[in-house]
């Protein structure tokens, strides 16, 4: 890189219900290098362990693999997963999430997280020792038993037959037959090992737990929220008595309606912060260290963002190497001052540059473009 050279990341998370992080980045690199041609652009995508992390891991660089499982009702979904090696990513969101309900009927009571588990499975299968499972977005609070069954894990009830399918069903459960978990998970000379990208520290139970907090997200009434939290109190209490450790109250043990318990409990597996983990996976990091400007956001910059999101976690990860970073988002809910606390030293909206309120959602693509121009032309007229 010459003197003149300036290094730009671009590094930011989808812009939901209207571009991928790729495409986003994309439009941006456009605009920046239309404005000079001294701009050299490095395009880091990411993601917070939620829906967008399969990309974002394909975007640095590993292969996807396409498969057909069972989403959130049973019924078969086109899905994938991202490979480099023997690691493995895998993102719930895409299997077992919200966004794969048929006509997004919402199904509190019955939804399950087994696709996730049939995804990790042939994870396994093709060899992956190292399995990252981001777990955003769930439609199910299942306690992971769902996916823990694709993964051979038998479930029964009084009678000694399977119980059914979601969260509701776990009151049934009586027995638990860990004779057949995947072997990959127990192999005593290479056992494969499941990180969990998890963003919450909610417990599996109680008034914080699964069902409580997400549950009417997923469609539960408040005597659904009730019982589907006597029913994960019931599966904590069998699987601690199978196991003789109780995991129910480690933080996380609550994300994606228990499948972090379930993981956790039965699979061996720890647990990351998403954005944190997405980054080891994609290099982020490194990109950073060299840059001279770091581009980050999503559709909405809004007190969620602060929370453990990518965007805040790229410029926290910015500002630790001394590098300046700029928001870029459909829209911004903070305030100038608190933004600028968390990191960013400007932020610009789709909204604020389209034309109509509707353009920002309907073609963002120009409006990123533009906003590239405006950063590029800033970046080398304090070079120059």
């Amino acid at each position: 890189m010459s003197a003149s050279t300036v290094h730009v990341v671009i590094a930011p998370d989808k812009f939901k219900g209207t571009l991928s992080a790729a495409e986003v980045a994309a439009a941006l690199k456009t605009g920046l290098q239309a404005s000079s041609s001294a701009i050299e652009v490095t395009i880091v995508p990411v993601a917070d362990g939620g829906d967008g992390t399969v990309d974002a891991a394909v975007a640095a660089g590993f292969s996807r693999q396409s498969l057909t499982a069972a989403g959130p009702t049973g019924e078969p979904v086109e899905t994938s997963w991202a490979r480099r090696d023997e690691q493995a990513v895998v993102e719930l969101a895409d299997v077992s999430g919200l966004s794969q309900l048929p006509g997004g009927r919402l199904v509190a009571l019955t939804a399950t997280s087994r696709g996730t588990g049939e995804v990790i499975a042939a994870a396994l299968d093709a060899g992956c020792r190292r399995v990252v499972v981001g777990i955003g977005g769930s439609a199910s609070t299942d306690g992971g038993a769902g996916l823990l069954r694709a993964l051979g894990v038998e479930i029964l009830d009084a009678s000694g037959q399977p119980i059914a399918e979601g969260g509701v069903a776990l009151a049934q459960a009586a027995r638990l037959d860990l004779a057949g978990l995947h072997p990959a998970l127990t192999d005593p000379q290479n056992p494969a090992r499941i990180t969990v990208a998890c963003d919450v520290d909610n417990p599996l139970t109680g008034e914080h737990g699964a069902a409580a907090v997400y549950g009417p997200q997923k469609g539960a009434t408040p005597p659904q929220v009730a019982d589907l939290d006597a029913a994960l109190t019931h599966w904590a209490d069998l699987v601690a008595a199978t196991t003789g450790s109780d995991r129910r109250d480690v933080p996380g043990a609550g994300a994606a309606g228990g499948v972090g318990f379930g993981l956790m409990a039965l699979a061996g597996a720890d647990a990351r912060p998403g954005a944190e983990l997405v980054f080891d996976l994609v290099g982020l990091v490194e990109a950073v260290s060299g840059a001279d400007l770091v581009i980050t956001g999503e559709g909405s910059l809004d007190e969620q963002t602060l929370r453990g999101k990518a965007p805040a976690a790229v410029a926290k990860a910015a500002r630790d190497a001394g590098v300046p970073v700029v928001g870029v988002a459909g829209r911004c809910t903070l305030d100038e001052q608190v933004w600028r606390q968390a990191g960013f030293s400007a932020v610009h909206t789709t909204t604020d540059e389209a034309d109509t309120p509707e353009q920002s959602m309907t073609d963002p693509a120009p409006l990123l473009q533009r906003i590239g121009r405006r950063i590029g032309a800033s970046l080398t007229a304090g070079a120059s």
